[in-house]
């Protein structure tokens, strides 16, 4: 039987502490506090510790997700209440004059092409970018580059997330096949899945939902209601970067404390939560993206973490 527990009680608020200053969550961190180390920096929530089982004994052809694995976090952590907006990222370009990756991959008639000279400025969706939509075509080495900047400018300890803390923090207590729970057609009122709005010529695996969370494309960033952490838009509308090397199934010998697992497969990188363009078959939350650091697609984004001092 698989279980989830939280070590400390999981309250769960949303009050908003010390915006702008950077040591606000040091001391004697409450899960569910928010918190904002900086202006037009994310968001950031404090997640409780606690232990699940992580993976599932299954998957697609050549994707096993297990095997499953009991991991104890026993620390408290940050992560940021949804993903880095497109004015966030734009923020560490303008004080850094970072070049980031261009030559973005996009889903087109149930395959992907790379459009030349497409980036996260231009992400080829038609439009300009919404200052508040998750950023978009950025590789791992560019969400690594806005962390390190967010650790470098505040001096607080800011980082991607584990494969593990990205389960832990999506599952929220929840043991379902979703995290919303069991039926496929629950995704619109809590994902931004492919589904009944979406293009169809676009999918490449799976079947969308009958159902429509109104969202053709990319939603704002928080577009959904909080999980039972305070987090917004774990599952669907873009992928987001993990630290994790990708190696399957999971090593004998890897982590169970909630840290990467960096001694194997790391020419890919994890990417976890699905996107916009994503259809529910991989919308549950041991489903296990693998990439290579230098991909750039129009689905993938970043979350942020930090330690607490």
């Amino acid at each position: 039987m698989r279980s989830f527990k939280f070590l400390v009680p999981a309250a769960v608020g949303a009050t908003l502490i010390a915006s702008g200053t950077s040591h606000a969550a040091d001391a004697a961190p409450t899960p569910g506090t928010t918190f904002v180390d900086g202006e037009g920096l994310p968001e950031m929530v404090v997640i409780a510790p606690g232990e699940f089982d992580m993976g599932a004994d299954g998957g697609e052809p050549g994707r096993y997700e297990g095997p499953v694995h009991h991991v104890t976090i026993d620390y408290s952590f940050a992560v940021g209440v949804t993903p880095v907006t497109y004015a966030q990222f734009a923020k560490f370009v303008d004080d850094t004059g970072y070049e980031a990756a261009t030559g973005c991959w996009v889903p087109r008639e149930g395959t992907y092409v790379e459009i030349e000279g497409s980036n996260w400025q231009n992400p080829a969706i038609g439009r300009e970018p919404e200052p508040g939509e998750p950023v978009v075509c950025i590789d791992w080495n560019d969400a690594k580059a806005y962390v390190d900047w967010l650790a470098s400018t505040t001096g607080e300890p800011y980082r991607l997330l584990s494969e593990a803390e990205w389960e832990y923090v999506a599952r929220a207590g929840t043991m379902t096949r979703f995290t919303w729970g069991d039926d496929p057609e629950g995704a619109c009122e809590n994902a931004n899945l492919l589904d009944a709005s979406g293009p169809k010529a676009m999918i490449v695996t799976g079947e969308p939902t009958e159902c429509s969370d109104g969202y053709p494309g990319l939603a704002p960033a928080g577009s959904f209601a909080p999980n039972a952490f305070g987090v917004r838009d774990m599952v669907g509308n873009v992928w987001t970067w993990v630290e994790d090397c990708y190696a399957m199934p999971y090593p004998e010998d890897g982590p169970t404390n909630g840290k990467p697992q960096l001694e194997k497969g790391c020419d890919r990188r994890g990417a976890r939560g699905s996107s916009w363009g994503t259809t529910y078959s991989r919308a549950h939350p041991t489903f296990r993206g693998r990439d290579p650091v230098t991909l750039v697609s129009q689905l993938f984004g970043v979350r942020v973490a930090r330690d607490l001092k």
